[in-house]
């Protein structure tokens, strides 16, 4: 029997995503971005998604579940969000969980954040969720793992994962899943052949820097990044943390060799980078917003292998295998935005 679970801070879905392909039951979310909320909705028409201040959400107003699942805003926490924690008001709303954790009771409670959680202020922001949980009644386990080493994804992308159980028994039957093998190649997510629209390449008429470009980046077998005034090499062979702010042209946007030139990686790339599976559906938004939403969302491969070891843990019978569903038709797009479903190019 599945069992229910909401999900708060949902973003595009993919700690979602990662949960149902391990067989819980999404029965209610809460996402407050608006364009993240049409993503989600893309996605997920089953799941009634609350497109709310999560502060404004009454406990009462949400249903009875089994499993709390929260990529909580990790803004405050990271070092783009400059390790504000606690005196920020995004890093606050852990207690807005917890506030419905208290009432609502659930078996387990799910939470990804960046790795620095663990570390900022000295320990104590990440000793007080620690203890709120504990107090609650719940024993927890947590590890920051890597997407290249977890998840077989080419990304160096490292979050703290917290797992936490009110049954001592699924607690100590719990075990964070093993590392394995690395196979996905960089060519089966970037398609280094097919001509993208002129707004990705980085030409010499229009990038002031286009010489350092073209004197750093010499490999396919690799990527980039621009920072600020000079070109860094990604010398692991993997693609860099994607960033919610890869698309607003800053230090972190990923740059990659090509037939065509010099570009950034796009939109259906990045989802790529984070697992999305080609049916994921990206809506016509802008650029920038679909990049903060890839850079903003999780390594769902890690995260459904976390899922699947909860599953074990709570004693829910594995999800029987299915094929993958295909996917609606889209609604129509201006010319230019027409491909906005995620396709990995297939291992050669």
């Amino acid at each position: 029997m599945s069992l229910r679970t909401a999900s708060f801070f949902a973003g595009v879905g993919g700690i979602d995503l990662a949960f149902e392909q391990a067989g819980f039951d999404i029965v209610w979310a809460n996402e407050f971005d608006m364009h993240a909320a049409k993503t989600y909705r893309a996605n997920f028409k089953h799941c009634p998604l609350v497109e709310e201040d999560i502060r404004k959400v009454p406990t009462s107003a949400i249903p009875d579940f089994d499993v709390m699942v929260a990529g909580f805003p990790c803004q405050a926490f990271s070092v783009a969000g400059y390790r504000k924690g606690f005196g920020d008001d995004r890093g606050n709303l852990f207690f807005e969980l917890e506030r419905v954790f208290l009432e609502k009771r659930p078996q387990a409670i799910f939470l990804e954040n960046v790795k620095n959680l663990a570390g900022h202020d000295g320990g104590n922001t990440f000793r007080v969720i620690k203890e709120r949980l504990e107090q609650a009644g719940y024993h927890l386990r947590f590890r920051v793992l890597n997407a290249c080493e977890y998840g077989n994804i080419p990304q160096n992308r490292e979050r703290i994962y917290i797992c936490a159980f009110r049954s001592r028994e699924a607690y100590e039957r719990f075990r964070f899943p093993e590392p394995i093998p690395l196979t996905t190649r960089l060519s089966d997510i970037i398609d280094y052949h097919a001509r993208q629209e002129d707004i990705y390449y980085y030409t010499e008429e229009r990038f002031e820097h286009y010489r350092e470009l073209a004197k750093a980046m010499t490999s396919r077998d690799t990527l980039y990044q621009w920072r600020r005034v000079y070109v860094r090499e990604n010398k692991s062979g993997l693609c860099p943390t994607l960033t919610a702010n890869m698309g607003t042209g800053g230090h972190n946007v990923a740059l990659v060799v090509t037939d065509h030139g010099f570009r950034k990686l796009t939109p259906e790339e990045c989802f790529g980078f984070m697992g999305f599976p080609k049916t994921f559906r990206l809506p016509p938004l802008a650029n920038s917003h679909l990049y903060k939403q890839a850079g903003n969302s999780v390594a769902v491969p890690v995260v459904r292998r976390i899922a699947e070891a909860m599953a074990k843990a709570l004693g829910m019978p594995a999800p029987a295998p299915k094929s993958e569903p295909a996917p609606e038709a889209a609604p129509a797009k201006p010319r230019h935005r027409a491909k906005r479903i995620v396709k990995p190019r297939p291992r050669g």
